[in-house]
C-alpha cells in the first residue's frame, strides 16, 4: 500500500519503506530527525515545475499534468516503488504545507494506477 506523509509528522511502525521524493531538504529539520529509508530526487518535481506552480490551487490541475509528464520517463523508479509496496507499506514523504495540492499526491496516484494494472 501507499501512503503519503508530511515529513514534520512522526515516523509509525506501519508507514513500512518510507522515501521522501522532494528535491530540496525540508526547513528545519535534521537529517537525523528525519526518519527514512530513501531520499529519491530523481522524482521530484522539476525546479522550473515547482516554482511556476508556487502552491497555488488555481494551478492544480495543470500541475498535475506536467508533473504526471516529468514522470514518464522514470519507469524504473516507479516500478522499484510498486515492488516496495507489493512487499509491504510505502510511506511518500513531503514537505509541503498543502496536504491536497503537492507532488506526494499526484505521485501516489500514478503509484496506485500501476499497482492496480499489475
Amino acid at each position: 500500500m501507499i501512503k503519503i506523509k508530511r515529513v514534520y509528522e512522526e515516523a509509525e511502525h506501519d508507514d513500512g519503506y518510507r522515501v521522501l521524493i522532494d528535491r530540496l531538504w525540508p526547513r528545519g529539520l535534521s537529517k537525523k530527525k528525519l526518519e527514512m529509508d530513501e531520499w529519491l530526487k530523481e522524482i521530484a518535481v522539476s525546479d522550473e515545475l515547482r516554482k511556476w506552480f508556487s502552491h497555488k490551487p488555481s494551478r492544480w490541475e495543470e500541475f498535475r499534468k506536467n508533473y504526471s509528464a516529468e514522470l514518464k520517463g522514470k519507469d524504473k523508479l516507479l516500478n522499484s516503488l510498486v515492488a516496495k509496496a507489493g512487499k509491504g507499506n510505502v510511506t511518500i514523504l513531503y514537505g509541503a504545507k498543502d496536504e491536497l495540492h503537492n507532488n506526494a499526491v499526484v505521485l501516489k496516484e500514478l503509484l496506485d494506477e500501476r499497482i492496480k494494472r499489475y
